[in-house]
Formats: structure tokens, sequence, C-alpha cells
């Protein structure tokens, strides 16, 4: 079975751990645990090891930071995208663009693949001052619906609970 599916909420909803249930209960093989999270600070790698000890030993982990798109087309197992926001955060910090993303994540859909998407839901705020930050909700915005458009099922998160909403 190759299907896409989006795990989208807002942060520490719980998304994460129910889209690593979900592929554990879709998947007949051991799946891939794809992390975009570079280490930026002290916090930051406390929060990696955090999701790496909820993982456990179930997934086979592979750290990819940009290069999404290669990394699936390579493997042969279904994948976890952990999560696509900091791949955005990556992307942006690294001078890509948003044309550059929308072309890796189309081809990703297009892919016979596996794949379910942690995204965080980051469009629900104020309109931020800083265009950085205004740049990259409205990146994730529209990437979130150019995901949500190809995927048989979507989730949104909220305190835990996941509902399907597609």
């Amino acid at each position: 079975m190759n299907k896409k599916t989006l795990f989208v909420g807002g942060i520490k909803s719980g998304k994460s751990l129910n889209a690593q249930n979900y592929i554990l209960n879709i998947s007949k093989d051991k799946p891939i645990y794809l992390v975009t999270t570079e280490f930026i600070d002290v916090e930051m790698k406390l929060r990696i090891q955090a999701h790496k000890e909820l993982r456990g030993d179930k997934f086979i982990t592979i750290e990819e930071p940009l290069k999404l798109y290669e990394t699936i087309s390579d493997s042969t197992a279904p994948l976890l995208v952990e999560c696509v926001s900091m791949w955005i955060n990556n992307m942006l910090y690294h001078g890509f663009t948003f044309k550059d993303m929308q072309e890796q994540i189309r081809n990703i859909l297009e892919l016979d693949k596996t794949v379910v998407f942690v995204l965080n839901d980051v469009g629900s705020g104020i309109i931020s001052d800083n265009k950085l930050a205004r740049e990259f909700v409205d990146i994730s915005g529209k990437l979130s619906q150019q995901i949500a458009s190809s995927c048989a099922e979507v989730y949104h998160t909220i305190a835990g609970i996941s509902t399907r909403i597609k």
C-alpha cells in the first residue's frame, strides 16, 4: 500500500507521536524516520533527544535537513517526515526559494511511496511584523495545502487527539 498522509497541528500538540503510531500500524516493514531538524542550540538538542527516546528502536533513522526528495526516492520502506516545518526553516536558512520547495514537494508527492508528513500549523496566529516570519508562515500554509491536496488522509491534532479531516 503506497499512500500519502499528513498530520498537522500546533507545537507540542501530539502530532508527532500520533504520526509515529499511525505509520507503525500501517507498515509491514520497519519504517524510516526522516529527521529534518538541524542542531541549532542546546534547547533544540534537548528536543531532538526527547524525540529519539520517544521513537526508540522502532524506526530506521535518517537525518537529512534539505534533500527530502532524494532521500525518499532512494528508500524502500515507508517514511515519516519529521518535520516539514523544520525543513522549510532549513531551506530558507540555506537560501532556497519557495519554488525550490514546491518542486521538491511536488516530486515527492508523485513518488509511488508511503509517506507520512508532520507539519506545524503556524497560520492561526497574528501576522508578524517580521518579514522572515511572514514568509515562513506563508510558505508553510501554501505547502500544507499542496501536501494535503495529494494526501489520502489528513489529520488535525490538538491536545494529543488527531481528528481525520480528509
